[in-house]
């Protein structure tokens, strides 16, 4: 029988401080990369991996520990969390070399992932009544940090240095630990059962995709066929070891059944390739090309995350009165808009046409966030929400990953608006693949969920 809660504001107040966590950490990154690449003497592509190995850790990370928050309990599990969030940021800000950071940045991904399974879980069963509500406040706790992340990341930096983005999460983590050792409900733990872990999936999987970045990142160079060689021999492994695993990482046979939702997925890794590769690639460009600083370029950005937060309740409006497909229409043809007009800018345009772009490409992501996640539940029936929302997450992560190895490969040699319009080219023809996506979909049926 599930605890009850006398104070469910202060349940959803801990596990919003702690889940804010991952995408507060993701984003503040992007400001940073110019003065790490001088910090530690790297290529850009060598700095990408910063943006990589995060959403890799977090892609692999975050199944496995919705497992072990079933096994162990959520709240052991969400403070164990905060502790490896902790050791992290601890250890980050004396890192040696760039190896020893990026090791730092996958514990901090890991860490991070562990909260935000293990604080659904109890908000799913502890809060009844408004669970609705509950779950969109933890949605607006996730969706502002990863918004904002740029602009306190750079005024972090412009005050301090690029270890700052790594201490400030210390309040947050602090309030968290602390008030969930008293308002977090202690739940009964499982059966620890080791084959729920699929372990041989995950390695596969991570060979897969680092395989996959190494080969990308090598094509303006010596390229590496063995990278590409080591991509498709553990993609495939990878997916005849899912067909056989009871409880698999990725349920492969899931997605071939529903091809509408196999669809979902498609378009939202676009669309987050598309989208990361501004939000990752404006603050380097503004930084390098521009010569705006830290503190500059963080409020700049404001009009890319910023347009996004402020749209998304129109978005949240017309889902309710016309269900999904015409928000996601919006958003896809927004998006292709403001990469149309990002080849219109030059070295000699003013600053005011970038910020109208990016307002352009800002309110893209506020249509795109809660129009496709609304889509996937249209499509999927309810007792599969929590493995769909999971590979949901999965399809964000791999069009991050995939973003920040196409940054890595233009702009690895040289910096300027020519290779910025590379870019845009490129996510010009993903834009396109985005938008025929969003009108294939079917949209939702008056009585109910269209499977």
């Amino acid at each position: 029988m599930a605890e009850k809660i006398r104070k469910p504001w202060l349940l959803i107040l801990t596990i919003g401080l702690g889940t804010l966590l991952n995408p507060l950490n993701s984003s503040m990154i992007s400001v940073a990369l110019t003065r790490l690449q001088h910090e530690f003497a790297l290529t850009f592509a060598d700095a990408s991996w910063l943006i990589s190995i995060f959403y890799l850790a977090s892609a692999a990370g975050q199944p496995v520990m919705g497992k072990l928050s079933d096994m162990f309990g959520p709240k052991k599990l969400f403070m164990s969390g905060l502790i490896l969030v902790a050791a992290a940021s601890v250890l980050a800000p004396f890192s040696p070399n760039f190896p020893f950071l990026l090791g730092c940045r996958a514990l901090q991904a890991i860490g991070s992932s562990t909260l935000f399974p293990s604080g659904m879980s109890m908000v799913r069963t502890h809060i009844t009544k408004g669970q609705g509500k509950a779950l969109a406040v933890l949605s607006i706790f996730a969706s502002t940090s990863a918004a904002f992340g740029p602009s306190i990341g750079g005024f972090l930096i412009a005050s301090w240095d690029w270890q700052s983005i790594f201490l400030i999460n210390f309040p947050f983590i602090i309030l968290s630990f602390v008030l969930a050792l008293f308002i977090l409900p202690n739940t009964a733990q499982g059966k620890f059962e080791v084959k729920r872990i699929d372990f041989i999936g995950i390695v596969l999987f991570i060979s897969a995709i680092i395989g996959l970045i190494l080969f990308l990142l090598s094509l303006d160079q010596n390229i590496r066929w063995w990278a590409l060689l080591l991509f498709l021999s553990a993609a495939v492994g990878f997916y005849f070891s899912e067909l056989k695993h009871e409880d698999p990482f990725i349920d492969v046979k899931g997605l071939t059944k529903n091809h509408n939702v196999s669809f979902i997925y498609l378009q939202f890794m676009s669309i987050n390739l598309i989208y990361y590769c501004y939000f990752f690639g404006f603050p380097t460009y503004l930084q390098q090309v521009r010569h705006y600083g830290e503190q500059h370029t963080g409020v700049i950005m404001l009009s890319l995350a910023g347009f996004g937060v402020i749209v998304a309740p129109l978005a949240g409006r017309m889902i309710d009165r016309y269900g999904s497909k015409l928000p996601m229409v919006i958003g896809a043809s927004l998006l292709l808009v403001g990469t149309g007009l990002l080849l219109t800018y030059h070295d000699t345009s003013p600053l005011l046409w970038l910020l109208v772009i990016m307002a352009v490409l800002g309110m893209s992501n506020g249509f795109n966030n809660i129009s496709m996640q609304t889509a996937l539940y249209e499509h999927v029936k309810p007792e599969d929400t929590g493995s769909a929302s999971g590979l949901f997450q999965t399809s964000r992560y791999l069009g991050s990953i995939l973003s920040s190895s196409l940054l890595g490969l233009t702009f690895n040699r040289h910096l300027d608006t020519q290779h910025l319009h590379l870019v845009a080219i490129v996510c010009f023809v993903f834009c396109i693949f985005v938008l025929a996506l969003a009108l294939k979909l079917p949209g939702r049926m008056k009585k109910g969920r269209n499977y």
